[in-house]
């Protein structure tokens, strides 16, 4: 007789009971699925992780950018941006709970980093250039290519205080990334995870050929993996 599997808590066995192993679930019905498992006593974040059939070594093959989610994130976002004067001040006006430059910079250097999204404006780069070495290893280093080295310092900070995401492939050539709370309706966890996979399908770099998606996977913070079906 084989022995149970002790490595995860009671709740998440009894939900991994309900999960058919190795089968690709649709969409809506593996959004359905998670949303059965016995919950957590908080509500817990939904996160897509993507394999994607990339070779990782081939810098043109790697993807980094951002996705606006049509039913937001559910939570709240910390904003840090790297601007001054007027720049400054349209961050402040649109709700950045950070804003500064050389001073922000420093705070940073001194490891602080309790901020989710840092955006800076362009003449700021000579600034946020600096930190790298902190910022880089949580993601967290602004880029033009996810959208956060922008002129429109508030237009960026509107976006993702609304549920805009950042991603980028890892290492393994994996992409990770939040598509809402366990708790929003189904089909507005449907909406928000089709919209993610457009976008990655419309970036598709032209050198990967065969199934771009290799592995699909649905889970919420306490709960098991459900594969998903992706045409």
């Amino acid at each position: 007789m084989s022995k149970p599997d002790l490595s995860h808590g009671k709740r998440y066995r009894k939900s991994a009971k309900a999960v058919v192993p190795d089968r690709l679930y649709p969409l809506p019905e593996a959004v359905r699925l998670l949303q059965t498992f016995e919950p957590a006593k908080f509500d817990e974040t939904v996160d897509l992780a993507i394999h994607l059939g990339i070779d990782p070594k081939k810098t043109d093959q790697l993807l980094r950018g951002a996705v606006s989610l049509p039913r937001g994130l559910g939570r709240t976002v910390r904003v840090a941006v790297f601007a001054e004067g007027d720049a400054a001040g349209s961050a402040k006006d649109a709700g950045a709970d950070f804003v500064g430059s050389e001073d922000l910079a420093k705070k940073v250097l001194g490891g602080w980093t309790d901020f989710d999204i840092a955006i800076a404006h362009p003449d700021q780069m000579k600034v946020v250039g600096r930190l790298g070495k902190v910022l880089g290893p949580q993601g967290k280093m602004p880029s033009p290519k996810s959208g956060t080295v922008t002129p429109e310092v508030g237009q960026a900070v509107r976006e993702f205080k609304a549920g805009k995401v950042e991603f980028r492939t890892d290492a393994g050539g994996n992409v990770h990334a939040p598509v809402g709370k366990r708790s929003f309706p189904a089909e507005h966890l449907v909406e928000n995870v089709t919209a993610l996979l457009d976008h990655l399908r419309a970036m598709r770099p032209a050198a990967v050929k065969g199934v771009f998606f290799s592995k699909v996977v649905l889970s919420s913070t306490m709960s098991p993996a459900v594969l998903v079906e992706v045409a």
